[in-house]
């Protein structure tokens, strides 16, 4: 089931998030946030952007959020996407209904355009972003040291509609969330 996600599962997306943390290249922080900080972006996070959990059976298997891609406002309809899958989870598509769920959600914020941002090769990752409609939009060449080497980065680009001129503000997720709008998304989502 695709929900909203809440503080109380920090200690759920910590988990799922350790590896990639101290053994993996998806993220290049370094240190383990812990379950208080997990919980502070959750709750921050969710005041503008969208953060949705996978729960089946009361338990946390993956979650997909939404942040500011740039902090200057002419970036305020770009938004970058995220999400981690439990190793138990993986190959069952959950990702892309997960995945799936969190663009449709940006949609009716008004946001334009989403960016992956993939550790390469990362074939898995870019394989996923592709087959829901990402392109390639860029490299950065040597943009993170970890685990005793350099790695690029990628940039997956995918527009969620096209800008509108002038462009309407950007709905917060935190009013977004209430709407008959999100409740059918959901509904859709979770059919």
């Amino acid at each position: 089931m695709i929900r909203i996600a809440h503080g109380d599962d920090a200690g759920a997306f910590h988990d799922i998030y350790t590896p990639s943390v101290l053994h993996g290249v998806e993220t290049f922080e370094t240190e383990l946030p812990g379950v208080a900080a997990m919980r502070e972006r959750v709750e921050t996070r969710l005041r503008h952007y969208p953060w949705l959990a996978w729960e089946q059976d009361g338990r946390v298997l993956a979650y997909a959020y939404a942040s500011r891609f740039r902090e200057r406002a002419a970036y305020d309809w770009v938004a970058e996407t995220s999400i981690y899958v439990h190793a138990d989870a993986r190959r069952r598509g959950i990702a892309r209904r997960l995945y799936g769920a969190l663009l449709d959600a940006m949609r009716l914020q008004g946001i334009n355009q989403a960016m992956g941002v993939i550790t390469l090769p990362g074939a898995s990752s870019v394989a996923m972003h592709e087959s829901m409609g990402f392109s390639p939009a860029g490299v950065w060449r040597s943009a993170g040291y970890k685990l005793d080497a350099w790695w690029d980065v990628g940039v997956w680009q995918i527009e969620l509609q096209p800008p509108q001129n002038p462009p309407r503000p950007v709905t917060p997720f935190a009013e977004l969330r209430g709407t008959p709008a999100w409740a059918e998304l959901l509904r859709h989502a979770n059919a």
